[in-house]
Formats: structure tokens, C-alpha cells, sequence
């Protein structure tokens, strides 16, 4: 079988991220299940900064609670980052079958979806494989998903980069969005990830 030349994918591969068309999902980091998570300390750190450093650069972020009755609420080291937090209630594993979440991605006009959270093999796969179905450019903060095993998360990265999917850090992403030296944001988001 001949290999074929996908024009989008190759102007997808080469796209600089930018801010004012980003957006951010942070994924079910819930009370319950939280703690089994493989590296659940540093995932909850690295997603702080990165929703830090969305916060200076004006990136808007959402946040989704799976099934809140058994899994309980976002962490409160999560929680606290917000003035006002609000979540989306979801049941479904992918965020993109909850017309609450398709609904407020939509509103925002933006096509780059910034996603962490757990788990990596489940709810997070679903979800970018679903953004990507909707021809959203979903980058996945690989330091900042996880699952309750790593050879889930490694198997869920693997998957995720054959379907096209943008894996990066979030030191990496939040000088992207930046751009520049020398501003107020670039000092604020160095600090963060020092």
C-alpha cells in the first residue's frame, strides 16, 4: 500500500500555539481516585503552574468533575487556583460527548485545547481522539496527565501520537503562549517554573 501525504497533518505538525487561540481543559483530577494515581503529587504541582501560567496569559480554563457523586470534587490545591471555580459535570469518559463541554469549547472560537488530568488511558484518550474528530489541534501536557499505572499513561502517549495528537510539557507550552522575554508575563511564568 502507498503511503499518502496528508496536507493538514504537515501544516498541523509545523503550527506555532498561540495564546489568543488556545484554550485549557484540565480533566477530572478528583479527591477519590487522585491518590492511586501514579505520581499524584508531582501531576498535582505541574498542573498548578500550568494553570498559573494560563492565568497570566489570559488562556481560559475548565475544568470537568466525572461523576462528582462517587469521585468526589477537583482537588482542593486545584480548586484554590480559581477565584471562582466552577466545574463541568460530566459522565461520559470523553469530554466532547457532554454538550456542556462541546457547547463551552465551541463558545470560546478557539482551536487549540491544552489537556491534563486522569486518567491518561481513559477519559483523556477519549477526549483528545474526540477534539481531533471536531478538528481541534488538542496538545496533551504530558507532565501534567497521568493514570493509576504507567504503563496505561505510556500506552495512552503512545496512542495519541500515532492519532496525531500534540504532546508537550508545560514549561514548554507556557513559553510558547509567551513568546517574548522581558515582559511581566515572561518574569511571572519564569518564577513559576523555577
Amino acid at each position: 500500500m502507498e503511503a499518502t501525504w496528508d496536507i493538514n497533518q504537515e501544516i498541523q505538525s509545523r503550527m506555532r500555539i498561540r495564546r489568543d487561540n488556545t484554550t485549557a481543559l484540565i480533566i477530572d483530577i478528583q479527591e477519590r481516585l487522585f491518590p492511586h494515581i501514579h505520581e499524584h503529587n508531582t501531576i498535582a504541582a505541574n498542573t498548578g503552574i500550568l494553570i498559573r501560567g494560563l492565568q497570566v496569559l489570559g488562556v481560559p480554563v475548565h475544568v470537568t468533575q466525572q461523576y462528582s457523586r462517587g469521585l468526589g470534587h477537583t482537588i482542593a490545591s486545584i480548586e484554590a487556583l480559581f477565584d471562582s471555580f466552577t466545574h463541568i459535570e460530566k459522565t461520559a469518559f470523553s469530554c466532547c460527548d457532554e454538550p456542556v463541554v462541546t457547547k463551552t469549547l465551541e463558545e470560546t472560537g478557539r482551536k487549540f485545547i491544552l489537556v491534563a488530568g486522569i486518567e491518561s488511558h481513559i477519559c483523556v484518550l477519549q477526549t483528545v481522539i474526540d477534539l481531533l474528530e471536531r478538528e481541534y489541534l488538542p496538545v496533551v501536557i504530558e507532565d501534567c496527565v497521568s493514570s493509576r499505572r504507567l504503563s496505561d499513561k505510556k500506552t495512552a502517549i503512545h496512542r495519541m501520537r500515532k492519532e496525531g495528537v500534540v504532546i508537550s510539557s508545560y514549561e514548554s507550552i507556557l513559553f510558547e503562549l509567551c513568546r517574548y522575554s522581558g515582559t511581566e508575563e515572561f518574569k511571572a511564568i519564569s518564577g513559576l517554573v523555577k
